[in-house]
C-alpha cells in the first residue's frame, strides 16, 4: 500500500504530545474507532520495544506493531506485521514539528511493504481513503486529549499487576 498520511496542528507542547504517542496503553483512547480489539504485548507499554496487537478495519485484519525507533520529541517509528498470516510488513511513522512556543504539528504516515504477489493484490482491496480518514480522526481525538491536558484512559495487560508493585 502506498503511504497514507494525515497531519494536524495541536496547541500543546511537542514533548507532551510525544509522551502520549510513546505510551501504547493510551492509543485506544484516540484510535478505537478504527483499531479494535486492542491488546498490549508486554507489561511495560511505554518506549522502544513496547508492542500492541489490534484489528485495523481498513487495512485487512489483525496487525502487530512495536515501537522500533524513538527520537524524542521529534520522531517515533513503529514496525510490525499484518495481513494474511501476519506476513505483510508495515511501518507507522509519527513526526512532530514545532509551530511555536506552545504548539506543534503532528504527521502520521502508514504504509505496507508486501513482498508476495497475493499480498500485493490483497493490499489493493483496502481503501487508502478510509484509512486516511481514520488517521485524521485519530489525530483530531489526540488533539482533544493533548490540549485538555487530561490523562486519557489506559488499557492494561490482562493478568498484570494491578497495584503497580513489581
Amino acid at each position: 500500500m502506498r503511504p497514507v498520511s494525515a497531519r494536524i496542528s495541536i496547541d500543546a507542547p511537542r514533548e507532551q504530545v510525544f509522551d502520549l504517542l510513546l505510551d501504547l496503553a493510551v492509543r485506544p483512547a484516540f484510535m478505537d474507532h478504527f483499531a479494535v480489539g486492542y491488546q498490549l504485548l508486554r507489561q511495560q507499554p511505554v518506549g522502544v520495544g513496547a508492542g500492541a496487537r489490534f484489528k485495523l478495519e481498513h487495512a485487512g485484519g489483525w496487525m502487530d506493531t512495536v515501537l522500533a525507533e524513538s527520537d524524542p520529541p521529534h520522531r517515533l517509528v513503529e514496525r510490525g506485521h499484518g495481513g494474511r498470516l501476519n506476513r505483510v510488513p508495515n511501518v507507522t511513522e509519527w513526526t512532530l514539528t514545532d509551530t511555536g512556543p506552545s504548539g506543534c504539528e503532528v504527521t502520521v504516515t502508514f504504509w505496507t511493504e508486501p513482498a508476495r504477489l497475493f499480498d500485493r493484490l490483497s493490499d489493493l482491496r483496502h481503501s487508502e481513503r478510509r484509512l486516511g480518514r481514520g488517521f485524521r480522526r485519530a489525530l483530531e481525538r489526540l488533539r482533544v486529549f493533548a490540549e485538555a491536558g487530561e490523562a486519557p484512559e489506559r488499557v492494561i495487560v490482562a493478568g498484570g499487576d494491578r497495584l503497580g508493585a513489581i
